[in-house]
């Protein structure tokens, strides 16, 4: 009988990869994988798990409450806004994740939806099938070269966009939290590091590059959105709650701003395993939106990535060693761990 019992919720919306099996099986754990989709469905499977694996579930603290012997709670990709890791490093559980499993992709992705907005790309599919040709001649194309990008955030996803960026010769901007931390890479990148007020009243694309927490929460609210040029896109690839949802649908509504681009939402859950057919939401009746699923940080290679590498988290922890990659570094483990 193995040693260890790993829960692996999200079985259903990301299935589970046979790799990940191998590297739990390397510390002797067996892998019980299902959805989770209540917190009573999480603890009737996890009261007594080793390890707790998560992708996209909310893992409050009632829950972590109940695991009497879960020594890590491994987050399967970046954020981990949906954990309390409060309630968890209280409890002595080691809290992990693999924040760099998407970077090219997230870069890629706001890139994408840029350019999407940029040439207008879904009305001129929506064109092409209904055979209107003078689509070429749509008001919103403007050539991209000499147009100002404002990264909000300056870590590596902005970073990556402003890579991309610099071959389609804008001018960059970023607000940095703590700039003499990245000063050095914004000036190597041709960035001018600048006040957020600043950087939202010259952008014509704003994108969205911050963690979700305690300071960011609605960072960007009616005050911030009301200092955009008329014209100016919001773009967001990080997480919904950054910007204030109904303060967005307002000026998209009124067409106080040009659009927004978004992969992320704050009160549209695209992470429920059973989602209304079709899904209701005030954002989805906009004409002035480019949204996808949260899907930024997709691909084949960042899903496997993500998934091996924090089955991998959690099984160093079972053999009493620290993860690569420790969320709450002030925890005191249940379990003693080796030296770091």
């Amino acid at each position: 009988m193995p040693a260890f019992l790993a829960v692996r919720l999200n079985a259903d919306t990301y299935p589970v990869d046979p790799q990940e099996c191998v590297e739990l099986e390397q510390a002797d754990a067996e892998l019980l994988a299902l959805e989770g989709e209540t917190e009573q469905d999480i603890i009737q499977a996890a009261r007594h798990c080793d390890a707790l694996l998560v992708i996209s579930a909310k893992v409050p603290a009632p829950v972590l409450e109940a695991l009497s012997r879960c020594r890590v709670l491994s987050r399967l990709g970046a954020g981990t806004d949906r954990i309390d890791v409060r309630s968890a490093t209280e409890r002595g559980i080691v809290v992990a994740n693999v924040p760099d499993f998407c970077v090219n992709e997230q870069a890629e992705h706001a890139m994408a939806l840029l350019l999407g907005w940029a040439r207008q790309l879904p009305f001129m599919l929506d064109a092409m099938k209904q055979g209107n040709w003078n689509a070429r001649h749509h008001p919103l194309v403007h050539r991209l070269a000499g147009r100002t990008v404002g990264l909000v955030g300056f870590g590596a996803s902005a970073q990556g966009v402003a890579q991309r960026c610099s071959a389609f010769g804008v001018q960059l901007l970023a607000w940095a939290r703590h700039p003499e931390k990245v000063r050095d890479k914004a000036q190597s990148l041709g960035v001018a590091l600048v006040s957020l007020n600043d950087l939202l009243t010259r952008a014509d694309f704003v994108s969205i590059h911050l963690p979700l927490n305690d300071e960011t929460r609605g960072v960007i609210g009616h005050a911030q959105l009301a200092l955009m040029k008329p014209a100016a896109v919001l773009i967001n690839t990080a997480r919904g709650a950054i910007v204030d949802e109904a303060a967005l649908i307002a000026v998209l509504r009124e067409h106080r701003i040009g659009g927004a681009a978004l992969d992320v939402f704050d009160t549209l859950d695209v992470f429920s395993a059973r989602a209304s057919q079709p899904p209701t939401h005030p954002l989805l009746e906009l004409d002035n939106v480019l949204l996808t699923p949260h899907c930024a940080g997709s691909s084949v290679e960042s899903t496997a990535d993500s998934k091996i590498r924090g089955a991998r988290n959690a099984a160093l922890v079972l053999q009493g060693r620290w993860p690569a990659h420790l969320v709450n570094p002030g925890v005191i483990p249940r379990f003693p761990l080796a030296e770091r």
